[in-house]
């Protein structure tokens, strides 16, 4: 039988949330009360919420089900059992460590691994990752190939590391570096990509220089899909078996487990090195919890457990993958700017090119977003200057490699239906681009800024 062009949902709903849905003067109003920061925009007020995919998505029955049977036993309870089994099963490694989110496990790594001077190279770190490594008085240093900073490029795997630049890194700074990043995929990049090829050749470079390699895990499902798609040697290979050779080039993972652990909370950090581990254990008892529950409930390490099985089954992946081709494909027949390929996660409107008309340091990504949300109750997040920004030596601010915006898919919640609606909203906005104004910050924290700080637009 002939495979049908139409990829459906691998699920049913047999359960439905309420829209609130909200008049154009009422959203400018709801903005201006936020400061002009999605962030601070109440979740109510959204009528399609793509700010995040991080926890946001819908779990499974089976999940629900895992649910009830949480045992709250503080120590080595079932749940826990069951938790560590399954990570065990997918990364290969030796010692586990729950936490309540990734961000927890990035923070207690940077804790006991990290030391001012330190220098940790990466593809790109993300916003937390970033944060935890500078506020420990370290260098985020990013060596993603310079083809993956072009947004039009059509490379596959736009999330590599780029060698020549790993070895200028190591060869500056070889006594300063505790271990060496790649983020699978590539969040600030796009969602791109990290071929299995590029995760051989940095472990081979690390190792030769007595560097340990840790895998940022947050979306490796989808990272593996695009292996098993785009890599030839890997088309005929399940997906948890490449799961499983991916992390065996690691000597340590960290992962929140609220993206393809589709679960609403939790995370965890393994690596094989027993002192890194007892280090790591003592911090997490002191700032998470016993070391077999690290903050989360046992119906969470179920739910987890479930989670992270099911975001490795092929048809799943098939089809969240499609979403964002479907997405993108009607974007490119518009003629809208955005990154290519789509992501595994998102889909990342080129704000620069979008906006040209607005300058980096008056955020176009900011003018971006808040037209969406005005136009069509769309809440995204801004990937530029406001996150990525840096100031020099002299204190003046300097824009970030790219100005995007991130539309990033909750698992399993939105319909097609929801996606033809973003896509209408998304054309109106581009309709009357030259409206669209840059803003300014009043009022911002040192770290993390783009969480919280109070925008103006530019008159």
């Amino acid at each position: 039988m002939a495979e049908k062009r139409t990829i459906i949902e691998p699920f049913r709903i047999k359960m439905t949330e309420s829209i609130k849905m909200t008049t154009e003067a009422e959203r400018e109003k709801i903005l201006k009360d936020a400061h002009y920061n999605l962030f601070l925009v109440p979740a109510e007020d959204c009528c399609i919420d793509l700010l995040t995919d991080s926890g946001t998505g819908a779990m499974s029955d089976k999940q629900w089900a895992a649910l009830m049977l949480g045992d709250e036993s503080y120590a080595y309870s079932k749940s826990w059992f069951k938790f560590e089994s399954v990570v065990r099963e997918i990364t290969g490694m030796k010692h586990i460590f729950p936490t309540h989110q990734g961000r927890a496990a990035e923070s207690i790594l940077v804790q006991v691994a990290v030391k001012q001077g330190d220098v940790i190279p990466n593809n790109c770190h993300f916003d937390t990752t970033r944060a935890n490594i500078e506020f420990a008085g370290a260098k985020a240093i990013d060596c993603v190939a310079d083809e993956g900073l072009n947004p039009g490029n059509m490379l596959p795997f736009k999330g590599d590391v780029d060698i020549d630049k790993l070895k200028k890194c190591i060869g500056k700074n070889s006594n300063k570096i505790p271990f060496g990043m790649i983020t699978v995929t590539n969040n600030t990049g796009g969602g791109q990509p990290v071929s299995m090829k590029n995760i051989k050749a940095v472990k081979t470079l690390l190792q030769k220089n007595d560097i340990p390699l840790i895998i940022d895990a947050c979306r490796f499902a989808e990272n593996v899909y695009f292996i098993h798609e785009r890599e030839d040697e890997y088309k005929n290979k399940s997906i948890i078996e490449i799961a499983q050779e991916m992390f065996s080039y690691a000597d340590g993972v960290i992962m929140s487990c609220k993206k393809d652990g589709i679960a609403n909370i939790g995370g965890f950090f393994a690596c094989n090195n027993n002192k890194l581990a007892e280090n790591f254990k003592n911090i997490l008892i002191l700032r998470e919890g016993f070391p077999t529950y690290g903050g989360l409930a046992g119906r969470d390490l179920e739910a987890i457990s479930v989670g992270l099985k099911e975001a490795l089954e092929y048809d799943y992946q098939r089809y969240r993958h499609a979403t964002m081709e479907y997405l993108g494909s009607r974007l490119e027949k518009i003629g809208i700017p955005f990154v290519k390929p789509v992501g595994g996660h998102a889909v990342f409107l080129d704000a620069k090119a979008f906006l040209p008309h607005i300058e980096p340091l008056t955020y176009p990504g900011i003018g971006l977003i808040n037209a969406l949300y005005i136009n069509g109750s769309i809440r995204s997040v801004e990937i530029g200057t406001v996150m990525f920004g840096r100031f020099n030596e002299y204190g003046n601010e300097q824009p970030a490699p790219v100005e995007l915006v991130r539309l990033a898919f909750p698992r399993r919640v939105y319909t097609q239906s929801h996606f033809d609606y973003l896509i209408e909203v998304i054309e109106e906005v581009w309709r009357m681009k030259e409206k669209i104004t840059g803003y300014k910050i009043i009022k911002q924290p040192k770290f993390l800024r783009h969480f919280s700080c109070h925008f103006e637009p530019l008159k």
